[in-house]
């Protein structure tokens, strides 16, 4: 790709998101609006916000990526992603709005009365949002640092300060802008170019193959390989090895190698024919062949692949909800009925966007399958203009791709900065004001930006879906009962967070740090969805139901608020309802 016109790309998302945060700046003239837009954001614009800051890059490049790798195998993945907002839409939506609440702690603590429940609130906002920003940021550091050559660095300095002025400047009516304009350049960023190569792939005389089929290199091919890398091959393959494969060293060596696992080291240089099948692949030497994801849920193997789809589909249904930069924009709408109309319109939204993933997928598995062995899959969607196009249109296409993957890490890290930063504000700093909601931006940013540079080696899928099923086994308990069950109590709230909330968080970590044993202990863990969040469930109704005496007073006043329309709410608060 010409890192001049990528460089170009970035920098014109960059003075852009600036130029419409100053926007919001200008048109924040009090408080509610620096807050929560004075709770007006209508539900067109508001949608196009929520879609803007949810769209991450993992969903921008991540998607394409997973079906290169995994042909149509994964096309469910962005179900989980898309069907969160229809549990929220049916289950959380519009009460939220009606609480009147800012944050998630502000609902906790006004619909159970309680300090405490408070307090534990706001450590996993805390966490859940830190968790998600440091991905955001070494994906940015990775994308510049693959675009222009940059120091792996520079991407996340680059998006922490221009959220950060963006954020502190404008507050919410600021960002509500710079959200909804990311979401509409994402979209275009990757529908223009899908247009043309559509157009080229449809124009190739090559013959068609179907979807499911294996990828084949379409011309003589090599690739040297960054690190250990464990093969799997459906039949033997002749492949003209330079390196070492299973210990055995060859030099420029036909080699031919039977149907099964093989371990390729690093630096070894493989040369594939044309019409050669790809071979599977994935980092490291274990001796399991990676399982496709509907594998039986039996055997001995590391990863039982359809045990974590459902555990990550479970985390991102659930998970979707309690999300702070999710939660927190609701609190902008009008009202409860706005607020299910924002979660609608969303939805359609969503399901435009996610379908464009899959056709780059696709395509880099007919025009790109090396990168399914460099371990370069999510760069699928950047290539492919170069790969397909070439010339002077295949590389300005990739940089509107550029800048639309730059975009995506700017709004989702600026939803989150907001989120953290107004519980920071509210919850941990002494002082209030506007002066030091924009102290708080900073500490919110800071954090994670500091993690992203000293941890560069964590896996931005993991920490996401890490982040995913923490909340949905503490947060997604606490929004359920608290909006639909009367005997929540304040001890069954501390302790279902507590519980369903640190047992998904101290699963995946135990994973992570390389604690659990291989088999079915590891997938419970690395996967705790399926189990953390009956856990929490569960946790909070017993709990709630051993003490029944601490129900709070006013939680008939509290539900009526939630559930009734705005105005019969009020009609009936000046008769003692309220």
């Amino acid at each position: 790709m010409n890192q001049t016109y990528a460089l170009t790309a970035v920098t014109v998302v960059v003075l852009v998101t600036v130029l419409v945060g100053a926007l919001g700046l200008r048109i924040s003239r009090t408080t509610s609006d620096f807050y929560v837009a004075s709770r007006t954001v209508g539900p067109r614009l508001n949608a196009a916000a929520i879609s803007g800051e949810y769209l991450s890059a993992a969903s921008f490049l991540g998607v394409a990526g997973l079906v290169l790798l995994q042909g149509p195998e994964m096309l469910w993945y962005p179900v989980g992603y898309t069907a969160g907002y229809l549990v929220l839409l049916v289950l959380v939506a519009a009460p939220l709005r009606r609480s009147g609440a800012y944050t998630l702690p502000d609902f906790a603590e006004d619909r159970l009365q309680s300090r405490a429940v408070r307090r534990i609130a706001v450590l996993f906002v805390l966490g859940v949002g830190w968790l998600y920003l440091l991905p955001q940021l070494q994906g940015a550091g990775l994308t510049l640092e693959i675009l222009t050559g940059a120091p792996h660095w520079a991407g996340g300095v680059v998006v922490a300060f221009v959220v950060t002025a963006a954020v502190a400047a404008g507050g919410m009516r600021s960002i509500t802008f710079v959200q909804a304009f990311q979401y509409w350049l994402k979209l275009t960023a990757l529908l223009v170019p899908a247009f043309f190569l559509i157009a080229a792939w449809a124009g190739d005389g090559a013959p068609r193959a179907s979807f499911d089929a294996p990828a084949v290199f379409r011309e003589h091919t090599s690739v040297t390989l960054a690190e250990d890398v464990r093969l799997s091959l459906d039949a033997p393959l002749t492949v003209t090895v330079t390196g070492r494969i299973d210990g055995t060293p060859y030099a420029a060596a036909p080699v031919t190698l039977s149907a099964g696992g093989h371990t390729a080291e690093a630096r070894t240089r493989l040369e594939f024919v044309p019409g050669s099948v790809v071979p599977g692949a994935r980092a490291g030497t274990d001796s399991d062949t990676e399982p496709g994801w509907s594998a039986p849920l039996s055997g001995e193997r590391r990863e039982h692949r359809l045990y974590a789809t459902y555990g990550l589909i479970l985390a991102t249904f659930l998970g979707t909800m309690g999300l702070p930069h999710v939660a927190v924009r609701f609190y902008t709408s009008p009202d409860g009925r706005a607020a299910r109309r924002t979660t609608l319109v969303v939805l359609g939204l969503l399901g435009v966007f996610y379908l464009l993933p899959q056709v780059y997928g696709a395509l880099g598995r007919i025009y790109a399958p090396e990168l399914a062995l460099t371990g370069d899959a999510d760069a699928a969607v950047l290539v492919l203009p170069e790969r397909m196009l070439g010339g002077l249109l295949g590389e300005l296409l990739g940089a509107l791709l550029a800048g639309g993957a730059f975009a995506a890490f700017l709004s989702t890290a600026s939803g989150l900065t907001m989120a953290v930063a107004g519980v920071l504000h509210q919850d941990v700093l002494p002082w209030r004001g506007v002066g030091t909601f924009r102290c708080a931006v900073v500490v919110a940013m800071a954090v994670p930006l500091a993690g992203s540079v000293a941890a560069t080696q964590v896996p931005v899928a993991d920490a996401v879906g890490l982040a995913f099923a923490v909340s949905a086994s503490s947060f997604c308990p606490l929004l359920v009962l608290g909006i639909w069950w009367r005997g929540l109590t304040p001890p069954g709230a501390v302790a279902g967070l507590l519980t369903g909330g640190g047992a998904a968080l101290g699963a995946v970590l135990a994973t992570r740090v390389g604690l659990a044993p291989t088999g079915w202990a590891h997938a419970l863990l690395a996967w705790p969805a399926v189990w953390s969040v009956p856990l929490g469930f569960l946790t909070m109704v017993l709990v709630s139901l051993m003490t029944r005496s601490r129900i709070p007073a006013g939680t008939a006043a509290s539900l009526a608020r939630l559930h009734l329309p705005e105005a019969v709410a009020v009609d009936r608060g000046a008769g003692g309802v309220r």
